[in-house]
């Protein structure tokens, strides 16, 4: 039994084979070209059909669109935690949080309808899409905690609530068709955070059912 579970994990680690990685990378830059072009929902068939493979081909390696997109994004998503880590050096704590909430909201309109990609992710945390989103929060989770170690922001604050609302926001803004809209709602998000939230002081004119004459 032993030797038998060995010889498979030695079978599932091997390398591909070079005509294998041939047709692993042209789904990868095939799916990359499909996704800017009609969004995360593009069609596998078509992804396939400019990889010149057959579909069967694609479900091998990506057994899953969200194994897919996982991929696509690898770049991506490093470059997120390496932006957070440069935050982290840089800025100051609330200020360093903010840049790399409003980077995210680029990263989660890489393609149109990405940010529901995300959060399905975020649901299931055992799927390629779910990894790639624990290591992103994983990052913004220390440029949090930075935040709130600095007294700046509500310590009852949790990242993974703060990285859905950025989905969200970016959500809204696709369906909006309005890019700014996800910045301002992560601003006004953020402002309501603070330890210390500004409030605006209100002058109440006395009623005059108030008002009493002495005689």
């Amino acid at each position: 039994m032993q030797s038998r579970i060995t010889s498979q994990n030695s079978q599932v680690e091997r390398p591909l084979r070079a005509d294998a990685r041939r047709n692993y990378d042209l789904l990868v830059a095939a799916a990359d070209a499909a996704f800017t072009e009609h969004g995360a929902g593009a069609s596998l068939e078509d992804i396939a059909r400019r990889a010149g493979v057959g579909i069967g081909t694609l479900y091998r390696h990506f057994p899953t669109r969200e194994a897919l997109l996982a991929k696509v994004l690898d770049d991506s998503n490093a470059a997120m935690a390496a932006r957070a880590a440069e935050l982290e050096m840089v800025s100051p704590p609330t200020a360093a949080l903010v840049a790399w909430l409003e980077a995210m909201i680029g990263h989660s309109t890489t393609y149109f309808g990405l940010s529901k990609s995300f959060a399905a992710g975020m649901a299931d945390s055992c799927s390629e899409m779910g990894t790639s989103c624990q290591a992103l929060s994983a990052a913004g989770a220390r440029l949090l905690a930075r935040a709130q170690a600095a007294g700046e922001l509500r310590d009852d604050v949790d990242i993974c609530d703060l990285v859905m609302a950025v989905h969200a926001a970016a959500w809204a803004a696709e369906q909006l068709s309005d890019p700014t809209a996800a910045q301002r709602l992560i601003t006004m998000l953020v402002d309501g955070l603070h330890v210390e939230a500004p409030r605006r002081a209100i002058a109440r004119k006395p009623s005059r059912r108030t008002r009493r004459t002495r005689r």
